[in-house]
């Protein structure tokens, strides 16, 4: 390796690096304000050095690795809300039993495999990358064990996603049987030279969609996804539903445009299918949920269902509007989980849409981040889900996606039903109204969140330009 190899691998030593110092300093003494300090200043360290990284973009690791500026830009999004879970984490692990240190460890190997797996350009770095974040995930899950339900979540989730690593192994073995290439440039060139897929690769590519569907829990590998979203930890949930799936997501639209899928009918028909059905099923399913965390579940389903139009684009407006897409869902996904891990601490569990009867009497700028990030996800003007889903139709359109870019507007519509019950609930008068406080770190994320929000919605155009010019 080259000392250029060592200056872009920075961000990935950093996190590397932090998980085992943690584990050095609990040998010593444990401190989890320590850690917690400790872990904010790392990952803004890890934010810095891509700074430093990105005047020598686009560069080459061979053959795993491509740092590129499109890479850049998602382990942006991962390390930022890698720091605000922190500060989310340690409000809510604080507060729990022993073995609280071992939480942020934990939490830094899952950035680590999240951002190995956006920079991956090669099979090897592919699952290396998914299976160390998975991992983190099952034992984050069912980290709290005086919840009987985290345990019983974390175990599903094992079971369930270790049959969809499976699957995409035996896709990827497949497909590299096929084309005689592990590299993503090496397997598009090998399907450039065939007239016509051959069984082995046709059966390598839908092995390795099912792999993916799963991760990403698309309609039907969706079972999993409430009980594990609701069984989890808050902070936890928000982890799975920001840095998780949009990790995934990065590295199946890299995999999908480098190898022109979009120009393969069969698996065009096929995705088209799982975006539309997705999209419904998921909004349908949310519209009788009374848990909270359930009913984000389903949401999350659509929502991934909406960015499945940027993988059949095929376009350069496509990776532009997925990756202003997944930064408004990130944050604006981050400001209810907060609002849900904020208030499970203030006053026990907050699972419930029931629970947020009466919040904006008991702490009104709560209930205002909650109903901004429940506004942003439903797409109303103004806010980030607005301008992202805007862009979305815009690319779909752009590609003929007309039955797609329909399909987004009628569940847009669908879903501000359940949407809005969150809000009303919150404004709905209670007999209780002990006021809800949250520590000051706590408030400054929600300042952040409703900022990044309302930046979002309000000027998109500098953030779209500063996408636009580095990818």
């Amino acid at each position: 390796m080259t000392a250029l190899d060592f200056i872009c691998l920075a961000p990935f030593l950093l996190l590397a690096s932090a998980p085992i110092i943690i584990m050095l300093t609990i040998t010593i003494t444990r401190n989890i304000k320590v850690v917690y300090g400790f872990s904010l200043l790392m990952f803004l360290l890890s934010f810095i050095s891509l700074f430093i990284v990105a005047p020598y973009i686009p560069h080459v690791i061979a053959p795993l690795f491509i740092i590129d500026s499109y890479s850049l830009l998602f382990l942006a999004i991962i390390i930022f809300a890698g720091f605000l879970i922190t500060i989310l984490s340690y409000i809510y692990i604080s507060q729990q039993g022993d073995d609280k240190e071992e939480y942020f460890i934990i939490l830094f190997v899952a950035a680590l495999g999240a951002s190995v797996l956006v920079v991956a350009n090669h099979f090897i770095s592919f699952f290396l990358g998914l299976e160390t974040l998975s991992i983190s995930l099952y034992i984050l899950v069912a980290y709290i064990k005086t919840r009987s339900y985290s345990i019983e979540a974390g175990v599903k989730f094992l079971v369930i996603a270790s049959v969809a690593s499976a699957f995409l192994l035996f896709g990827m073995g497949l497909i590299y049987t096929a084309t005689g290439s592990m590299n993503f440039k090496g397997v598009a060139s090998a399907l450039g030279s065939l007239h016509a897929l051959s069984p082995i690769l046709l059966t390598g590519f839908v092995m390795l969609l099912v792999g993916i569907g799963f991760k990403l829990a698309l309609v039907p590998f969706h079972m999993w996804l409430p009980d594990v979203y609701q069984g989890a930890p808050a902070p936890v949930t928000a982890l799975i539903a920001t840095i998780s799936k949009g990790a995934v997501l990065a590295i199946a639209l890299r995999f999908f445009m480098d190898i022109q899928g979009f120009n393969n009918q069969a698996i065009f028909i096929a995705l088209s299918a799982i975006a539309i059905i997705s999209m419904f099923t998921g909004n349908l399913l949310a519209l009788n949920q009374g848990n909270l965390k359930r009913m984000l579940a389903y949401s999350s389903i659509a929502h991934f269902g909406y960015l499945l139009i940027t993988l059949l684009a095929g376009s350069t407006e496509g990776i532009h509007s997925a990756i202003f897409y997944i930064a408004s869902y990130i944050i604006t996904t981050l400001g209810a989980f907060g609002i849900i891990s904020l208030l499970s601490v203030c006053s026990g569990n907050a699972d419930s849409i029931d629970d947020y009867k009466g919040l904006f009497y008991k702490n009104p700028f709560m209930a205002i981040v909650m109903s901004l990030a429940m506004l942003s996800l439903a797409g109303i003007p103004l806010t980030a889900g607005f301008i992202a889903k805007f862009y979305l139709v815009l690319a779909g359109v752009k590609s003929g996606l007309w039955l797609l870019a329909f399909s987004l507007v009628i569940n847009s519509v669908i879903s501000l039903y359940y949407y809005l019950r969150v809000v009303t609930t919150m404004f709905t008068t209670s007999d209780q109204v002990k006021p809800s406080t949250i520590p000051l770190m706590g408030n400054l994320v929600l300042v952040v969140i409703v900022i990044g929000i309302l930046f979002l919605g309000i000027l998109p155009a500098w953030v779209s330009d500063i996408i636009a010019s580095l990818s």
